[in-house]
């Protein structure tokens, strides 16, 4: 592996680390960063098909979705139909006839790009509007902030924090696991899509991710949890290496190798995130329904 990649990696993992903790408006607003960013190279890859989308109106009410989503998560899933609404509007009136292919692309692009994103805003941030009951601990920095008064006891951090911490740790388990070992003992090829994919890479992926996801059940005391680990890990196994087929799918359509150059080492925004796209809503709804009803 390249140093550069690894270097990045290393940077990339701090970063996220600190978003994760920190919580509050610092890890909303890091994330409408991203989501910017990486819908920038979404609408490339749509302009490279010769599609005309409407960009910047996407971009905007995106980051609509993903602030709202920390001060009342509810008001996200009224708005996001709103939000499609007024994209088709748009392109009623613009000089040039819209086509299909405008219409469903800029739509895709809030979905994909800021709807589905904001429910890590939900997880990390909007958590306890979604279970009130939760214990969650008072904010001790400014603009909603967290910072732990003491490492040594991880129980006591915000529920909001341990279980996006092992979402993020389940998808890294998943990622890394299936990079090494399909580097190492990888033959069948998993998909024409991604054709440096195994079978043997994807299992060891989903394998890492279980892994991780039982060790977290344990430690967080969930209600049976040799069971929901599991079912934790492998659905954040399964779903994160199908978002990262998704994006894939459409680099492969758009032509291009990767999805852009601003990451060293790794190429696009989307190249690094592709796997957490589907992820969020499966983890935010497997621990604010399905739990509850365990317990």
């Amino acid at each position: 592996m390249p140093w550069t990649r690894i270097i990045t990696a290393i940077v990339a993992i701090f970063l996220a680390l600190g978003m994760l903790i920190v919580g509050g408006w610092y890890f909303t607003l890091g994330l409408c960063l991203i989501v910017f960013l990486g819908q920038l190279e979404y609408f490339q890859l749509v302009r490279a098909k010769g599609i005309a989308p409407a960009a910047k109106t996407t971009l905007v009410v995106s980051q609509l979705l993903l602030i709202s989503s920390a001060i009342a998560p509810p008001l996200t899933d009224a708005l996001f139909p709103l939000t499609g609404a007024l994209i088709c509007f748009y392109l009623l009136f613009q000089p040039k006839l819209a086509s299909i292919a405008d219409i469903s692309t800029s739509v895709l692009g809030l979905f994909y790009g800021g709807y589905l994103p904001s429910y890590w805003v939900r997880l990390r941030v909007g958590f306890a509007h979604a279970i009130p009951t939760v214990d969650v601990a008072s904010s001790n920095l400014p603009f909603m902030g967290y910072w732990p008064e003491s490492w040594t006891e991880p129980k006591l951090f915000p529920p909001a924090l341990t279980v996006t911490c092992l979402a993020f740790g389940c998808i890294w388990a998943a990622d890394i696991g299936a990079y090494i070992m399909g580097k190492w003992l990888g033959k069948t090829r998993l998909s024409d899509i991604s054709p440096k994919k195994t079978v043997e890479g994807a299992f060891f992926g989903l394998l890492g991710s279980i892994i991780v996801g039982e060790i977290g059940a344990w430690y967080l005391e969930w209600p049976y949890w040799y069971v929901t680990g599991m079912i934790l890990g492998v659905l954040i196994g399964i779903v994160s290496l199908l978002g990262d087929l998704t994006e894939s799918m459409m680099k492969r359509d758009a032509g291009v190798k990767d999805s852009g150059q601003l990451i060293p080492g790794h190429g696009g925004i989307l190249d690094r995130t592709d796997s957490y796209v589907f992820t969020a809503p499966l983890v935010y709804y497997f621990v604010t329904l399905f739990l509850p009803l365990l317990q």
